[in-house]
């Protein structure tokens, strides 16, 4: 009767983590998310740490699951990085000093408006439950939400491949978070 008991909790605990989606650092990210009138799946997970402290849960969701970042960086096709934040509070700097630091390892030579109009999203602290996704549908380009909210979109495919390596680039300053939504 005992091992019915447990064995009905353990299967109950595992549909509802599948129903509901993958808990990194205290934080719950969605199984699905949408992109446009897109369905994209989660393809993995993880932390974003800057020495022991837990910055933010990051998922990528893909139209189909791939371990290949040169792929996903070079696909012209939706996909979402989103960031759930753990930690109190993140200034808008240390955002867009991170996000400098990984566009400087891309080729951006031609993205200094995009980028500068990117970074202008980032105006107010990124606090803790706060999450942003970065959003890509071909045809319309980058959108950043926060919160739900539309920060604003910027065109282009080269914009989206520069964002995108930011986590998935192979000079990338978060190679641990990029194993982990590889699904690695």
């Amino acid at each position: 009767m005992i091992r019915k008991i447990t064995i009905t909790i353990v299967v109950v605990f595992l549909l509802t983590s599948l129903l509901w989606g993958l808990k990194i650092g205290g934080k719950v990210l969605p199984d699905k998310m949408k992109a446009g009138e897109n369905e994209l799946l989660l393809n993995g997970a993880g932390l974003r740490k800057k020495l022991i402290i837990k910055v933010y849960a990051g998922a990528l969701y893909l139209m189909q699951k791939s371990s290949d970042a040169n792929a996903i960086i070079e696909a012209d096709e939706p996909m979402t990085v989103k960031m759930h934040f753990i930690y109190k509070a993140v200034a808008p700097e240390k955002l867009i000093d991170a996000w400098n630091t990984g566009f400087d390892k891309s080729d951006i030579a031609d993205l200094q408006e995009e980028i500068k109009t990117f970074n202008s999203y980032f105006t107010e602290d990124a606090k803790k439950d706060d999450v942003y996704d970065i959003i890509y549908v071909p045809e319309e380009g980058t959108s950043v939400y926060m919160n739900n909210e539309l920060k604003g979109t910027i065109s282009g495919l080269e914009f989206k491949k520069a964002v995108f390596s930011i986590w998935l680039g192979e000079q990338t300053e978060l190679p641990k978070l990029k194993k982990a939504m590889l699904g690695e």
